[in-house]
């Protein structure tokens, strides 16, 4: 079973995105801490093997630690909830990365343009998988996947006009190899 959590919290002026989910290949309880699409920090804590019973044990300690984080946050104490570089736990983490390219120049003849680049511990995730989950006030979300190259690079186009993007927002979660990372932005109209 594969589940997480994902909450944005703001703390003074600065909004985190707090990523939580069960690393199955890894058999680790992961939370990972984004500001501007840049993680800042993360924790982590390993789990047995995977048994019927123990699903609803793990979703609640990952439920547990996502809280904990967010409570740091919300308290200023975001260091303290964070790894430290415990080598046993961080030393298992390949680290599954969706970096947006083109953020700077997204809309283009009425359609929005995304391209993405995957990389797993710094190298490129040919063949993983993206799914895309466009969300707009008052609109249905709209859903979409497609397939990393060679380089790990993909490219999705979503027809829409410029004036509806303000607090719209992109979810793009990327498979590979047992591993999956999700990656939330915001859209705002250019000005």
């Amino acid at each position: 079973m594969i589940f997480g959590f994902n909450t944005d919290v703001k703390h003074g002026d600065t909004i985190y995105h707090v990523q939580s989910e069960a690393r199955e290949a890894e058999h680790l309880l992961q939370t990972q801490v984004f500001v501007r699409g840049r993680c800042v920090g993360k924790r982590a804590r390993p789990y047995g093997a995977s048994s019927d019973s123990g699903d609803t044990q793990k979703e609640q300690q990952l439920r547990e630690q996502h809280r904990l984080v967010l409570d740091a946050i919300r308290e200023g104490k975001l260091e303290l909830a964070l790894d430290r570089g415990e080598p046993e736990t961080l030393a298992t983490v390949k680290e599954l990365e969706v970096q947006w390219l083109n953020s700077d120049s997204v809309i283009s003849e009425s359609n929005l343009t995304m391209q993405l680049r995957v990389t797993e511990g710094g190298n490129a995730a040919p063949g993983a998988r993206l799914t895309f989950r466009f969300a707009r006030p008052g609109s249905a979300p709209f859903y979409t996947q497609t397939v990393a190259d060679s380089v790990g690079s993909a490219e999705i186009k979503i027809e829409v006009d410029e004036s509806g993007l303000p607090d719209a927002s992109l979810l793009v979660q990327a498979n590979y190899e047992g591993r999956t990372a999700t990656r939330k932005f915001v859209l705002r109209k250019s000005e």
